[in-house]
């Protein structure tokens, strides 16, 4: 009498119809770690989703301060901590992005290691978190607006539009850093430094109209460039005029990163089981 063992092999989609196809099926794994990781973040913490409006909140006084009162830069008519904030919402959820994003595999290495389901779905659960702390942070801006009764024009109907491109930035930065710091685990230390610099090259505290017109160009190769100029042109209306070349450049860069970033995440993503 002879047994007869069934060996279970698990296999990655092959193709890239079958592995956009499984990112569907696998669905409900992607609303856990999305949801587990907004628990996670605020569950042992005194003030819970507070955190998500004290800190940009602080970070915009601190850049109303600094740059519009002892700096006395120009706000385009418009009042100072709104051209701030309208900046910092798409920045803080950018670097969020980049500081999850980065280490979204490494945190999720016993999982990764033992069960097959598309890695992407991991640095992009960790975006959605970061955009819900965006979500809350936008309270803030209608809180201002209040304050100061500045009531917004039409474009702030396409605001849609430079979140969907402001997603599409969080993505491609989250990407890069996730599948590098698999293989380089330096990079968790590089983050930090790459967040910081980066909020100083871009137009956060400032308004980018200050930047001579000759180096405008060489500055929209910052992608954020474009993304906080798309914000604060839909939320300040037509006292906010943007650089279009620039812009375009700046637009053209984020979907240049982001479908490298899926690229490269797709190409290394076999072998993250066994690096992890």
């Amino acid at each position: 009498m002879s047994t007869h063992q069934t060996e279970l092999i698990i296999k990655a989609g092959q193709t890239e119809q079958q592995y956009w196809r499984d990112l569907w099926n696998y669905r409900e794994l992607f609303y856990f770690l999305a949801w587990r990781d907004i628990l996670v973040r605020y569950k042992q913490t005194v003030i819970g989703m507070a955190w998500a409006l004290l800190r940009p909140f602080l970070t915009m006084v601190v850049f109303t301060i600094v740059f519009g009162k002892i700096a006395n830069l120009p706000s385009q008519g418009v009042p100072y901590p709104i051209l701030v904030f309208a900046g910092l919402l798409p920045w803080q959820f950018f670097a969020n992005s980049l500081a999850e994003g980065s280490t979204s595999l490494l945190n999720n290495a016993n999982l990764i290691s033992k069960v097959y389901f598309p890695r992407l779905i991991v640095p992009t659960s960790a975006v959605v978190v970061s955009f819900v702390d965006f979500l809350v942070s936008g309270i803030i801006l209608l809180g201002l607006m209040a304050w100061y009764n500045f009531v917004p024009s039409w474009r702030i109907l396409t605001l849609p539009l430079f979140i969907l491109i402001a997603f599409a930035a969080a993505m491609a930065a989250g990407l890069w850093l996730a599948s590098l710091s698999v293989k380089y685990r330096d990079f968790r230390y590089i983050v930090p430094f790459l967040v910081q610099f980066g909020l100083y090259i871009s137009p956060v505290g400032f308004s980018s109209q200050i930047i001579p017109q000759n180096w405008r160009l060489l500055y929209s190769l910052n992608p954020m460039v474009g993304v906080i100029d798309g914000f604060r042109w839909a939320i300040l209306g037509e006292k906010y005029s943007i650089d279009g070349t620039g812009f375009v450049l700046s637009l053209a860069l984020v979907f240049l990163l982001l479908s490298s970033g899926i690229w490269y995440f797709r190409k290394t993503e076999r072998t993250f089981a066994d690096v992890i």
